[in-house]
């Protein structure tokens, strides 16, 4: 398989994870029990190797509970001699949500914080990346 899409043997293996297919394990790929699957991976994949003209590709992904944390003193600058301090203490500052979008085509990428992980949030993130990506920058 890696001499047939010249990717690596590790990419292959991810691919495989991430299709729940075990080839190694004897047996087929069970492919012909997954045609959803196949088919959804080629239609995405198409879409960003080769996007319609004028269309904007959106690689869209989450994460969620990123512990937000702070410092409790400001780091303190280099002075002549000695380098900057830190301390290494910190202060929890409860769980953040990481919403992010790539743009395919551009590389372009933007990210929104949010407190909370709701459908209301994912609109708002929508809103924002339709707000960064006007129509007239689309064509790129």
């Amino acid at each position: 398989m890696t001499a047939a899409t010249g990717m690596s043997q590790s990419a292959i293996f991810r691919i495989w994870r991430a299709c729940a297919l075990a080839p190694t394990l004897g047996g087929d790929l069970q492919a012909q029990y997954r045609p959803v699957v196949i088919d959804k991976v080629r239609d995405v994949v198409g879409l960003s190797l080769d996007p319609p003209e004028r269309a904007l590709v959106l690689c869209v992904d989450e994460k969620l509970q990123i512990q937000a944390m702070d410092r409790p003193q400001a780091v303190l600058p280099k002075m002549p001699g000695a380098p900057e301090h830190r301390i290494h203490d910190y202060v929890r500052a409860g769980t953040t949500t990481l919403f992010a979008a790539l743009g395919t085509v551009t590389g372009k990428v933007i990210g929104s914080l949010h407190r909370r992980h709701r459908a209301v949030e994912f609109q708002k993130v929508l809103a924002k990346f339709d707000k960064e990506w006007p129509p007239t920058s689309r064509s790129t």
